[in-house]
Parts: C-alpha cells; sequence; structure tokens
C-alpha cells in the first residue's frame, strides 16, 4: 500500500533526502512524494535554532493544511548559527503523521550535525547573503542548493546534502517506526503559525 508524503519544499535535495529516508526507516518501497509549495514564515536564511526549527514547523503545519490526506507531512529548513566565533551549518527536520494503537497526532524532530563555515562563505551571509548563494560564490558551484549543498564541496562529496538530511530525516521518524511505544502527541499548531 503506497503512503503519501507532503513534503513542504519543491527543493529536490529534501525530497531525495525525505524518499531515501521513509524507505530506510519505515521499510516503504512504494512512497508518493507530493510537493507542497509553502512559506516558512522565516527569512529565506535563518539564523539560530530556534527560527530554524520554526521555519520547519511552519511548514509542516502548512503542508498540513494544504492537503490533509497525506500519511505524513515532512518539513525541511536550513540555517545557520553563530558559536564561538564561527558561523555553523544546520538544519532541522520536522515530520508530522498518525501512529500508535490510536493514531494520535505525532510530530517527530531532528536537527542534523553542524559544521564550521570557511571565513569567506561566513562573511558573505553575515552580510546577508543566502548560504547557497555565498557557497556557489566562494566554490565556483551553480545551484548549490539543489544538489551537493555546501556540505558536499566542503567534505570532498563525502557527504552530500541529500545524505546530510536524510540521517536527521531517520532520527526524526523514530516514534513512526516505534508506534507501539508512547510519543507526545503534537500540539496543535498556533494561530497563524503557518503563514
Amino acid at each position: 500500500m503506497s503512503i503519501r508524503v507532503a513534503i513542504a519544499s519543491g527543493n529536490p535535495v529534501k525530497r531525495r533526502a525525505t524518499l531515501e529516508a521513509v524507505r530506510v526507516a519505515l521499510g516503504h518501497d512504494d512512497v508518493e512524494a507530493i510537493v507542497v509549495d509553502v512559506d516558512s514564515g522565516v527569512p529565506d536564511q535563518p539564523v539560530g535554532d530556534e527560527e530554524t526549527l520554526r521555519g520547519a514547523r511552519n511548514r509542516v503545519d502548512a503542508a498540513r493544511t494544504v492537503l490533509p490526506e497525506a500519511d505524513f507531512w515532512v518539513g525541511l529548513e536550513g540555517g545557520v548559527l553563530e558559536r564561538d566565533g564561527n558561523l555553523e551549518c544546520m538544519a532541522w527536520i520536522v515530520v508530522l503523521g498518525r501512529c500508535g494503537p490510536d493514531a494520535q497526532l505525532t510530530r517527530g524532530e531532528s536537527r542534523t550535525a553542524t559544521f564550521a563555515l570557511p571565513s569567506e562563505i561566513a562573511d558573505l551571509v553575515r552580510r546577508g547573503v543566502e548560504l547557497g548563494e555565498a557557497t556557489d560564490e566562494i566554490m565556483g558551484g551553480k545551484d548549490t542548493k539543489s544538489s551537493t549543498g555546501t556540505v558536499g564541496p566542503l567534505t570532498g562529496g563525502v557527504i552530500d546534502r541529500v545524505a546530510y538530511y536524510a540521517h536527521a530525516m531517520v532520527l526524526a521518524l523514530v516514534p513512526f517506526r516505534n508506534a507501539g511505544l508512547s510519543f507526545p502527541p503534537a500540539p496543535e499548531p498556533a494561530a497563524g503559525s503557518a503563514n
């Protein structure tokens, strides 16, 4: 039986990471990925954990509003954060779906690993350039945010953006893989949070 996953982004990397993670973590080969183009409600380049997580949650809530018949809704939001003078890259993954014997609405969340950005990229981002554009400018790429991401060229291709997101997505799917265990129900979205 096919499961329907609403992915709150048109970015092909986020779609591929979601499909890979759902197939591996939940054992579903027949996955229908439905792209839902929604606004994150945060700046194009979120800064800090709170803003980045809010963007992912907003995407999930908006996708659920647009496509309520899906089995799962997924939001991925990439961001940066300042720590000890370094600008670091990370992303938040949020999955919403029904699980458990009562089919309660449940939310799984996970954050990717972080890595320090080189000063050449960090300085551009601090001046307001989106991370993908800054990476393209410094590393000589083209539309890396839709392919390897910043992590790709900085790791010499050892980790690309799909693998970077998929790992955290598998962790966000933990409540759904373990539906026989108890996880807190998802809180209802605040009024206007998906705008």
